[in-house]
């Protein structure tokens, strides 16, 4: 933390050190809008239920293996992403909004 005096001198050091931080604002979101997909499949096979559904998809492809058809055992394991990525959306898009509403909210500054 740098602290500079008010007295007027400082002005310009002021200026060039403020340029090195980032800003005051809250961010709480996961995602950016071109970062969603590949961000939220990532997240989604790290979990040990997608990561077995994904096995068995894999192994279907097979027809030494493949007990049912190929488009059947896909089924349950897009169901299951789209539905965690609508929920994630969701979700990142209200903490969106609840971010954009905090931070163009208005300040008091308590100067002496």
């Amino acid at each position: 933390r740098i602290v500079f005096p008010d007295n007027g001198r400082q002005w310009k050091d002021w200026k060039q050190a403020s340029m090195c931080y980032s800003g005051n604002k809250i961010q709480t979101t996961k995602y950016t809008f071109f970062t969603f997909l590949p961000l939220n499949i990532f997240e989604q096979f790290h979990r040990l239920g997608n990561l077995y559904f994904l096995f068995l998809v894999v192994l279907s492809w097979f027809p030494q293996v493949g007990a049912f058809h190929r488009e059947i055992t896909t089924l349950p394991l897009i169901v299951v992403l789209l539905a965690s990525m609508i929920k994630d959306a969701v979700e990142d898009y209200r903490k969106h909004q609840s971010d954009k509403k905090i931070n163009f909210s208005k300040a008091r500054v308590y100067d002496k």
